[in-house]
């Protein structure tokens, strides 16, 4: 898949395309909604990847407002762009799956100067606790809810969901390397669910050599994406 995207500033990783590759691993259908699409990356991917959802995305950044459009253009994918703040977000209708890549940093790391980067990386701009509230009162019952954030913050995030009647169903930690803590945690959240947990084996990025392990290159294979910088 190619994917345009700003020369300068906030620029996808592999947490997206991990991420991506996460949710389809739930094999996603019906209606889904890509919270905070950014160049619009892990909602196009899923779509790309799971051809029986119907992809919505809401961005309130203009700067990536038209990324997003020309990506989901220049890959034949359907896509509904909602140009607005998450929880201002009135849709006509509830969905299936919600997915994001939200901002997550915490408010008191040293944050950047440049008002794209704030609103990218730093939970003050998608505050959890309204973030997941939102989330329950968009959802169908029983409906999903496919995210990443701080794994530091993951006692939090239990909390914050139990209070909006959701519940961690799965999740998954990424760590760079082994002997290295958590960097990312990849979680599956169902509301109205009274399933146990499921605490899937660490994702480890790279070998002792500093290599992509097996797993993260087949990962890249799969999903085979190439970045284009330009200024739209």
């Amino acid at each position: 898949m190619t994917l345009y995207q700003p020369e300068s500033g906030y620029c996808y990783n592999s947490d997206s395309i991990f991420l991506a590759d996460f949710i389809s691993s739930f094999a996603p259908r019906g209606k889904v909604l890509d919270v905070g699409a950014g160049c619009g990356i892990v909602g196009l991917l899923v779509a790309k990847e799971n051809p029986k959802v119907s992809l919505e995305a809401v961005e309130k950044q203009e700067h990536f407002v038209k990324y997003a459009k020309k990506n989901a253009k220049e890959n034949k994918i359907e896509y509904k762009l909602y140009e607005s703040d998450f929880l201002e977000l009135q849709p006509s209708c509830k969905y299936d799956y919600i997915i994001s890549n939200p901002p997550f940093y915490p408010a008191g790391v040293r944050q950047s100067e440049d008002s794209v980067l704030k609103h990218a990386r730093y939970s003050s701009s998608l505050p959890m606790e309204p973030f997941f509230k939102k989330i329950s009162q968009l959802l169908n019952p029983h409906s999903h809810f496919i995210f990443c954030y701080d794994p530091l913050a993951f006692g939090d995030i239990c909390v914050a969901l139990s209070s909006v009647k959701m519940r961690v169903v799965d999740v998954q930690f990424i760590h760079s390397k082994a002997q290295k803590s958590a960097s990312l945690v990849m979680i599956h959240a169902r509301n109205g669910s009274k399933s146990m947990m499921q605490i899937l084996p660490p994702f480890i990025t790279f070998n002792e050599a500093g290599v992509y392990t097996q797993k993260a290159q087949s990962i890249f294979k799969n999903f085979k994406t190439e970045s284009i910088k330009c200024q739209l």
